[in-house]
């Protein structure tokens, strides 16, 4: 087996110079080279003027039928027509910046014609132009195109890829177990990358796509399950001894009643707690789903096991927020429930991390102050950390070592679709929230324009005046030269003029944390009536006074994130109201407007949301630990990420993957990868 992977890219004819340019792209191999696909194709097939759309870009032949006009703008910039006839059509033809053309286009000669076609004035804008029987043609034929930078042109890498098959594509070899390509009627490897870089239609391209879109998506998805496969198999956690009733009674004393999804999570945790095995498993939910509870519950069992839990959250507020909840719940129970922040003082800090070390303290909660070195456990054995995607994953670890292999309950309130979940969280179990729970009413959404802001500031009295509370939130702290957009502090001094009898507070990220929680504790305590603020109110606030959220600017959020925002309301018995002011200029933000208005679901906006931002930006690229796939795309192939998921997790569960010669490409793959001797995934 030759691994086209381990020879060098040079070895192709016509490299020479350009291989640092390549390397810039990633390309090292031959492999490399001819894994490198293309992400569209330029359709140079011929067209018919009456089967097209204004704006489309085609490609047509036809006849020149007058002299070429040119016009000079300055030195460099001109303007190039002349008529074209094609079928019964008199079109004008244009060329931008291409003066040097104009003694080629000759009256009664054929010409093929390429570019952008605007149907009201039959004129096409054209990019490529070619005279029929003079030269190589691309006429008729589909012209990949890649992604390139630097000295690479597109026509160079075209021209490299071939002689790249020429040289080795009778070398390449099939990855995939033969009982799968059947099952999916594929491709093979070798005619799929010969095709997807040359195909002679657009379905057949489609076709060779598909093939590589399963093949990158499943091996991803064997290099995951094979992991979880092999770390299963230690029993390196702790197998917690459960006492069902005492948590049957806490569940019982409860003063609302469970949901019957909160049951069935609670059940699968639970089970999760007795296996010696740690869990590793993520709750997803939406905002006011109930997954604090179900934390909680948790933690209840573990303490009640004999060791010690851990809460972690991004922010002091929500800490001290926990905090509270936690004690109310856990005081009759004599569980004891401590707080680990970054402004507690000196003194304070000293106590609570004895009380930890010698285990007076049975649950922590707190915010990165949690994961320095100097904090140590008695016996440590649940870390539950609240908003997951906010922390890194080097973080997580940290914490995760400070007890005996804890179990580790992640939470998000941002629902993630299945399709990302089972990507960026292959190593998890992933447990879901869908329910609400009873006598929550549907916040009442609304898109308005800049100009309707009087009648939103009288409706905001109105609810005041009955004893409700609002929320105002700004993209900006402080005025910008650089956006034309609302700021919290400006916003700040004008609210305080409109409403001289209410108190108008201010809360941004700048502000010192003991300030922020001042401000917090006052619009609980519905000393603070409106509380215009930034984004930093967006996660886990819980004031059920509040009924009104008001986004300024609303265009600028992300959608997910104004779900977020607007979760900060309706979490009390009275209705509640989000009303999204913007005047959106781009199709991205009229979309979010319409996705914010139409649904209610998290889920939903999650997967609207990610079918407008793509995943990297889904969590923030840099902390998400998504793959970077060459072909695949999550939002548009995720019916095969889950079928590709379904194949992993049989392969790897049967004996003969790990035997039988027909599985060895895919065990030297594993090996290659490190998946057959690495330690545990985080």
């Amino acid at each position: 087996m030759t691994d086209l992977h381990l020879i060098p890219v040079t070895n192709i004819k016509g490299i020479g110079k350009k291989a640092d340019d390549l390397g810039a792209l990633g390309i090292h191999s031959a492999g490399g080279l001819l894994d490198y696909f293309p992400f569209r194709y330029e359709d140079y097939h011929l067209k018919d003027l009456t089967q097209v759309k204004d704006g489309d870009k085609i490609t047509v032949q036809g006849r020149i039928f007058s002299e070429p006009s040119l016009q000079m703008y300055g030195r460099t910039k001109s303007r190039l027509s002349c008529k074209v006839m094609i079928d019964r059509f008199l079109v004008t033809a244009v060329w931008f910046n291409r003066h040097f053309l104009k003694a080629q286009l000759k009256a009664g000669e054929d010409i093929v014609l390429t570019g952008k076609w605007d149907a009201r004035r039959l004129q096409i804008s054209v990019s490529e132009s070619e005279f029929p029987g003079k030269g190589a043609s691309r006429t008729g034929t589909l012209q990949p195109v890649y992604s390139v930078s630097g000295a690479i042109t597109q026509n160079w890498m075209r021209k490299t890829i071939r002689q790249a098959l020429v040289q080795y594509g009778q070398m390449i070899e099939e990855v995939l177990p033969r009982e799968l390509v059947a099952k999916y009627s594929l491709m093979p490897r070798k005619q799929a990358v010969a095709v997807i870089h040359n195909p002679e239609s657009l379905s057949e391209g489609e076709k060779a796509r598909k093939r590589m879109v399963y093949e990158e998506l499943f091996l991803f998805q064997l290099k995951l399950q094979a992991f979880r496969s092999l770390n299963r198999s230690k029993a390196d956690g702790v197998a917690h001894d459960i006492d069902l009733p005492a948590v049957r009674e806490f569940v019982r004393a409860l003063p609302f009643q469970l949901t019957d999804s909160q049951k069935k999570v609670i059940a699968e945790i639970l089970d999760d707690l007795k296996q010696p095995a740690c869990m590793n498993r993520l709750l997803q939910g939406d905002v006011g789903a109930g997954k604090t509870i179900v934390a909680a519950v948790a933690l209840y069992a573990v303490v009640k096991a004999g060791h010690q839990g851990a809460l972690m959250v991004p922010t002091e507020i929500l800490a001290e927020q926990h905090k509270r909840s936690l004690e109310k719940l856990f005081e009759p129970y004599g569980i004891q429930v401590g707080l680990l922040t970054g402004s507690l003082t000196e003194r304070k800090r000293r106590d609570v991390l004895a009380a930890l070390q010698i285990g007076l303290i049975d649950i922590v909660v707190g915010t990165h102050a949690l994961i320095q070195e100097d904090v140590f456990f008695r016996q440590l054995g649940l870390v539950v950390t609240d908003e997951q995607h906010r922390f890194g994953v080097n973080q997580r670890s940290i914490l995760r070592r400070k007890g005996m292999t804890p179990d580790v309950l992640t939470m998000t309130a941002t629902p993630i679709p299945r399709t990302l979940a089972i990507t960026a969280f292959g190593d998890l179990d992933v447990s879901t929230l869908r329910e609400l729970p009873k006598g929550r009413k549907p916040i009442e959404t609304y898109f308005v324009q800049h100009h309707l802001l009087d009648r939103i500031l009288k409706f905001i009295r109105k609810e005041v005046r009955t004893g409700r509370q609002a929320y105002i939130i700004c993209p900006l702290i402080e005025e910008s030269d650089k956006l034309d957009v609302q700021n919290a502090i400006d916003l700040h001094a004008q609210l305080q003029n409109q409403y001289p009898d209410m108190k108008v507070g201010l809360l941004h990220g700048r502000l010192p944390a003991a300030e922020k929680d001042g401000i917090m504790r006052r619009f609980s305590e519905n000393e603070v009536q409106v509380l215009v603020s930034t984004t930093v109110i967006e996660v886990g606030v819980d004031v059920p006074n509040a009924t009104i959220m008001v986004i300024y600017d609303a265009d600028r959020f992300g959608l997910s994130q104004l779900h977020q925002l607007r979760g900060r309301v309706g979490r009390g018995e009275h209705q509640s109201y989000c009303i999204l002011i913007a005047d959106p200029k781009s199709e991205v933000g009229k979309e979010r407007m319409r996705a914010m208005t139409e649904t209610n679901d998290g889920f939903e906006i999650a997967r609207r949301d990610l079918e407008l931002r793509g995943p990297g930006e889904f969590f923030g690229t840099k902390q998400s630990g998504l793959p970077e796939f060459r072909v695949a795309d999550m939002a548009a192939d995720f019916e095969i990420l889950e079928e590709a998921r379904d194949d992993a997790v049989e392969l790897v569960a049967r004996t003969d993957f790990w035997t039988a010669a027909e599985y060895l490409p895919l065990r030297e793959y594993l090996q290659r990868e490190q998946v057959l001797s690495s330690d545990l995934l985080d």
